[in-house]
């Protein structure tokens, strides 16, 4: 405390961990690390994660880590997010051969399957990410929202090119929010049968609505 901060009676300041400041050097230990605290989640999933589980597993310490991240939700955001990346990279490997004349019920049909039978890891952690999202709004409701946001570009990406962005948009939340239902209701009930009987009905939805070119305006 200074001599200043004393004679007014001014509490002294909590120390902070220093933050990184983007350097080049320092951005490329931040992804090595993030790197290895995401391969922990999808093998471990979230009970339990904290800061020092996050540490022990990218082989430093939670000093370390708070150097680079803004604490454990921080860490925690970033390490789903790339989860999810490796989910779209894996959906659009599949979707890319039907980027040609592949209608939109195509594409949508072609990524399905790797969502069914989805390494259980990660499918794992990504469900207890939305469970985590819905159980505690406040503190992890990005967790949601952010899950949206990486999502529904890719799907709307597979509509019609000549589509007004709006209906783009407007058939991706449906797609999205749909499957989302299926994989959840695949874990829940364990109806394979009922879900596959689901995804069937929304193909021939997709199907309709494609088939109707472009709706009158209101």
């Amino acid at each position: 405390m200074t001599d200043a901060a004393r004679a007014a009676g001014t509490p002294p300041k909590k120390a902070a961990y220093r933050r990184s400041a983007g350097s080049p050097r320092g951005e490329a230990r931040r992804r090595e690390l993030l790197e290895r605290v995401t391969d922990d989640l999808a093998v471990n999933g979230l009970v339990d994660f904290s800061l020092r589980r996050a540490a022990r597993a990218a082989g430093t310490t939670h000093k370390v880590l708070l150097y680079h991240f803004d604490g454990a939700d921080d860490l925690l955001r970033q390490a789903i997010a790339k989860l999810r990346d490796r989910r779209i990279g894996n959906a659009l490997a599949v979707a890319a051969a039907e980027r040609g004349d592949g209608t939109l019920a195509d594409r949508v049909r072609a990524v399905w399957p790797t969502l069914m039978n989805e390494e259980p890891g990660l499918r794992r952690v990504l469900d207890q990410a939305m469970g985590l999202a819905m159980y505690d709004v406040e503190r992890h409701g990005e967790l949601g929202r952010g899950a949206s946001r990486q999502y529904i570009p890719i799907l709307r990406s597979f509509c019609p090119p000549d589509w007004p962005e709006a209906r783009k948009l407007q058939v991706a939340e449906m797609i999205l929010a749909t499957l989302r239902g299926f994989l959840l209701e695949r874990l829940i009930s364990g109806d394979t049968a009922g879900v596959e009987a689901g995804f069937a009905a929304l193909v021939r939805a997709l199907e309709h609505e494609e088939a109707a070119g472009e709706p009158p305006a209101p």
